[in-house]
């Protein structure tokens, strides 16, 4: 219960009109739910965001099914040292990895002072990677052998098996592993603090930072941003629940 007292109170803040010196506000509106879609920031940020986590999660589909493919089959020697290599960036904390991206990159053709956009992608992504390699995993574990067998025994290549097999069977669990990459990709903050060094590259959160330091509107807006945040996870989650039910809790076991 007390947990839930700051996300009331943004809550509560994000349609307040009036509200000083007493308990609740005298009087409420939804205009900022409004304006946060014409606002220059808001707008640019909720844009950003969508735009930078939607890249990642390709990226993360992409890598985390090979790598997760590699794993459980067991195509290289070390593949369980693979597995462990793919959980570090869980272990390193998002700050520290965005001042290295900053500290490396500054000077080159992916200078985020310039266009941040490939370093966010890349950041994101690589955060994210556990998620989806830890869902790919759980599928392939769950999928019968034989049937990739008898695909490869009637004469299709492993890529055949791999696009006509193996991935409509494990489709449900890239769905659930993109859903998380996506929300928490939505939802950065020390790589999106550190990286995003322009207005015009703002993702959701740096927008938020941004409109609560400033005079007037800026705090009412932010806060209807950070609704804006936590209906987006709430609902990447409980679906990703809702396709996984109860395996969800296992993705991070072994």
């Amino acid at each position: 219960g007390c947990a839930l007292i700051p996300h009331i109170t943004v809550a509560i803040t994000s349609i307040s009109d009036q509200w000083f010196m007493t308990p609740l506000p005298e009087t409420y509106t939804l205009k900022y739910y409004q304006m946060m879609w014409q606002q220059g920031l808001a707008a640019t940020g909720i844009k950003n965001s969508f735009l930078f986590a939607s890249l990642s999660t390709v990226v993360d589909l992409v890598l985390g099914l090979c790598l997760a493919y590699i794993i459980t089959k067991k195509l290289v020697p070390f593949s369980q040292w693979l597995d462990a290599l793919v959980m570090v960036p869980l272990a390193l904390p998002g700050i520290v990895l965005a001042f290295g991206y900053v500290v490396t990159y500054t000077g080159t053709f992916l200078d985020p002072l310039n266009n941040p956009i490939p370093l966010l992608v890349i950041a994101y992504a690589v955060r994210r990677l556990p998620y989806m390699v830890r869902a790919a995993i759980a599928g392939l574990q769950q999928m019968h052998q034989a049937l990739e067998e008898a695909s490869e025994m009637m004469g299709a290549s492993k890529f055949h098996t791999l696009r006509k097999i193996t991935i409509p069977l494990v489709f449900a669990n890239l769905i659930a592993g993109g859903l998380l990459c996506f929300s928490y990709a939505m939802l950065d903050v020390s790589d999106s603090l550190i990286l995003a060094m322009k207005d015009q590259f703002y993702p959701l959160t740096k927008a938020i930072y941004a409109l609560y330091l400033e005079q007037g509107n800026g705090e009412l807006l932010a806060c209807s941003l950070g609704i804006l945040a936590m209906v987006i996870l709430s609902i990447c989650i409980l679906t990703s629940s809702k396709i996984l039910g109860q395996k969800m809790g296992e993705l991070f076991k072994g």
